[in-house]
């Protein structure tokens, strides 16, 4: 998936996408370890996709703990 489409998605729906690839990534790695994966390559391309899932969340979380903290220490 292009960063461009996770960046739009909400917080909840990289939640979803978040377990998901856990699963596919549990799913490869247990075809790798039985020798049954085709291409390796499958694996790794997991990962980072969950990786960039993972800190497109962070971002989120911070950028919205930000914003609301922010909003509360406004100095008169």
């Amino acid at each position: 998936m292009e960063l461009d489409e996770l960046r739009q998605m909400s917080a909840a729906d990289l939640r979803v996408k978040e377990r998901e690839a856990r699963e596919e990534i549990f799913r490869l790695k247990l075809k790798m370890r039985t020798n049954q994966l085709d291409n390796p390559s499958n694996y790794r391309r997991a990962r980072k996709e969950l990786a960039r899932i993972m800190t497109l969340l962070g971002q989120k979380s911070k950028s919205a703990a930000g914003a609301g903290g922010a909003a509360g220490t406004k100095a008169s």
